[in-house]
């Protein structure tokens, strides 16, 4: 198996990042549309456009995305086991996925909130929402090109 994946690896990685970007795009616009759904009346012509919007969003490009993302960067990791010893760069990438994916089930979670009119926060929550996968992006990026430990 690993000679197979060694032998595919770049388009693996290739895929991996098409996912990557496809889950950061999805996952920057959903907490924005969050922002609108907080200001529009329950209901309404724009409350319920909105609910579509975030539920396709999150179900076929979000979802998807994030989980193509885990699994090719799984055989990435299963076909160049060796990048997980010594390599405190790659912890905390990984520890940043994680939080990235913690912050997509909060996402997820406020799409069936606003899908059943019981979203209790604020827009201004959502606006500080959307920056948490900017931040968790930013450093993923830096972990993976700079490896600065």
């Amino acid at each position: 198996m690993q000679e197979f994946l060694g032998a595919y690896y770049l388009w693996i990685k290739a895929v991996h990042v098409i996912a990557v970007i496809s889950w950061m795009a999805a996952m920057l616009y959903l907490p924005r549309l969050f922002v609108y759904h907080a200001s529009a009346v329950p209901g309404s012509e724009l409350s319920e456009t909105l609910k579509i919007m975030e539920r396709r969003l999150l179900k076929f490009i979000c979802n998807p995305a994030m989980i193509a993302a885990w699994i090719f960067g799984l055989l990435m990791l299963y076909a160049n086991p060796e990048i997980l010893q010594g390599q405190g760069w790659m912890h905390a990438k990984l520890l940043f996925v994680v939080l990235l994916s913690g912050v997509h089930g909060v996402l997820a979670k406020n799409t069936r909130l606003f899908a059943q009119d019981k979203n209790a926060k604020s827009a201004k929550y959502f606006r500080i929402l959307n920056e948490i996968p900017t931040v968790l992006m930013i450093g993923i990026v830096v972990f993976v090109i700079a490896r600065p430990f």
